[in-house]
């Protein structure tokens, strides 16, 4: 039986600002959600492989992580998607240093240019890119997801790629 994937990239921001005044509190309240929904296949709308880890940078360290390379999924299948639909990364609320994102001169092209970094994404601090479209991946020009992490300690991270293959 081959793999099957379906997913949901579902993002939700509440909040409630409040201003106590003479006689009355005045609030106002914000709630706001997106969901975007994959089927199976590569099309537009559609992602046919995912991938995700935990990974532990040491005190300074930088590392690559080559979408079009060694990777394999869950199940040891090869993941080397052809677009990507999804990148979540969200740094680990004990973290005490910084991580910066991207920056590459291969870089995924998720920030359009392939140079451009995202600085100091701080303990607990995320990242989330969906695109039910994608960002094409190029292998050798295009296909670095770089993560750095600051000077002073060892930095954790979680990372989901959902991408497809053609």
């Amino acid at each position: 039986m081959a793999e099957s994937l379906t997913s949901r990239i579902q993002v939700s921001v509440s909040g409630a600002l409040s201003n106590t005044l003479d006689l009355v509190t005045g609030l106002a309240a914000l709630t706001k959600s997106a969901a975007l929904n994959l089927a199976n296949g590569t099309g537009a709308g559609k992602a046919d492989m995912i991938w995700s880890d935990r990974r532990t940078l040491g005190d300074g360290v930088t590392e690559d992580i080559d979408v079009k390379a060694a990777l394999a999924d869950a199940f040891g299948v090869a993941f080397t998607p052809a677009k990507i639909k999804a990148l979540f990364i969200a740094a680990s609320t004990g973290n005490t240093t910084a991580l910066t994102l991207f920056g590459d001169a291969n870089s995924v092209p998720v920030l359009q240019t392939a140079a451009t970094l995202l600085a100091a994404l701080n303990a607990g601090g995320m990242f989330l890119l969906a695109d039910p479209t994608g960002v094409t991946v190029t292998a050798a020009t295009g296909d670095i997801i770089q993560v750095a992490n600051a000077a002073g300690a060892a930095a954790t991270y979680d990372i989901i790629i959902i991408g497809a293959s053609a």
